[in-house]
């Protein structure tokens, strides 16, 4: 690359740390400035690999902050005595997914994330109901709150996957109340509680928490220390798990 000559010469003579574009003239600045835009010209490529150099730095910052939020707020993610747990209890990995039941790639991952944790077997799965997406969404989630705090874990299992497989249509009383039926729930005591504080608390924790997590979509998931921040096909996931237990 060719610069003016006091220009080459600060260059040659002076660590690259140290190198201030400021004590240069007007007249070697600009020499110097068309040598980079002639080099960049010739050798774009240059451009491309910065490009990406950049994209792979801010990753590895984002994945860190990540880590730190998780780390943080631990307690809350992982053990907040409110939340659905499933898959195996005692498993070395645990996966918690925030989801909106009117979120289309939640359902779009659901499959994927109940075959995760089938064919693993060694997966602790926490759902965390995250409304974002309406007054229907909260309707929803306020009727899946309701199930687990009524009717019990196994009948939640049934609510959760079924607004996915096989909901369709508005949310109101009457249609979860033939959703219930579909499964025989006994939607009567479900429907009374949907409004109590104790389902209205778990909805407000919930929007807390990803705040601090700085969640604004769904799904989300926590996958041991890591963050995923929405859908990823099922390859994708296991290859998450398989480097959290290494």
């Amino acid at each position: 690359m060719k610069l003016a000559p006091l220009a080459l010469a600060a260059l040659l003579a002076t660590p690259a740390a140290a190198f201030d574009i400021s004590a240069m003239s007007e007249a070697e600045r600009e020499a110097f400035r068309a040598e980079i835009r002639a080099y960049l010209l010739d050798n774009p490529e240059v451009l491309t690999e910065a490009i990406e150099v950049l994209q792979t730095r801010q990753a590895e910052e984002a994945a860190m902050q990540d880590l730190n939020l998780v780390k943080a707020n631990a307690d809350d993610i992982f053990g907040d005595g409110h939340s659905y747990v499933g898959g195996n209890p005692d498993g070395d990995i645990t996966v918690v997914e925030f989801i909106d039941y009117r979120c289309g790639y939640c359902r779009k991952a659901h499959a994927e994330v109940a075959q995760l944790i089938q064919s693993d077997g060694d997966i602790r799965y926490i759902v965390k109901e995250f409304p974002i997406l309406g007054e229907q969404s909260v309707i929803a989630a306020r009727f899946a709150i309701a199930t687990l705090q009524v009717a019990g874990s196994e009948a939640y299992e049934k609510v959760n996957a079924g607004f996915y497989e096989s909901f369709r249509g508005d949310v109101s009383i009457e249609t979860l109340t033939a959703f219930a039926d579909s499964f025989d729930i006994d939607a009567e005591p479900i429907i009374a509680h949907m409004d109590a504080p104790e389902v209205t608390k778990v909805i407000e924790e919930n929007h807390l928490l990803a705040q601090r997590l700085q969640i604004s979509g769904t799904p989300t998931f926590v996958m041991g220390d890591q963050m995923l921040r929405g859908y990823a096909p099922l390859n994708e996931m296991q290859a998450i798990v398989a480097g959290e237990r290494s």
